[in-house]
């Protein structure tokens, strides 16, 4: 580069020094955001940095560093893009939330810690942990019958004590 100095390190850094004002208003003006574009700008410096002797060498290194930062600001695009299409496919495989105002909240629980040890067990293992009969009668050491017969009879306790539909309460009508 004309009018530059021999010394690589001192021609980088004034290549940055007079590039990073720019640069950061151009990727400001593409992508939206201050606080992003000042960002891509440093990864895209330090990515000139990091090949300088390759960078120096071509034809023009403050297009090579636009080049970096613009090719950077599109994978960040894309990446949002992927995350939101991400969550976007999570949250509409979640069942919607049921609501129960907190009173009935706390009415269920108390009647649920009500329950004999062993039928509560089954109950939550079954409702609220969503296990299977034969996974709850392998956490709980019994038989599928066992496990059956105790949530049976804990969902008829909580029926009387709640004078509701237990299924649902907890989701599983």
């Amino acid at each position: 580069m004309e009018g530059m100095p021999d010394d690589p390190a001192e021609e980088l850094t004034m290549l940055c020094e007079r590039l990073h004002p720019r640069l950061v208003g151009t990727l400001t003006l593409h992508c939206g955001d201050p606080d992003v574009a000042s960002e891509i700008a440093q990864e895209a410096l330090a990515r000139a940095w990091e090949r300088w002797d390759r960078v120096r060498a071509s034809e023009s290194p403050e297009a090579w560093v636009f080049r970096v930062a613009f090719n950077l600001t599109a994978s960040r695009f894309r990446r949002r893009r992927r995350e939101r299409a991400a969550m976007d496919r999570i949250t509409s495989r979640r069942p919607p939330a049921h609501r129960t105002d907190a009173i009935d909240a706390l009415a269920v629980r108390t009647a649920v810690r009500a329950l004999p040890p062993r039928q509560r067990a089954a109950l939550v293992l079954r409702y609220f942990a969503d296990l299977t009969v034969d996974d709850t009668a392998m956490a709980m050491r019994c038989a599928p019958g066992t496990v059956k017969s105790l949530t049976s009879k804990a969902i008829g306790a909580l029926r009387d004590e709640l004078a509701v539909d237990l299924e649902e309460v907890v989701g599983h009508a």
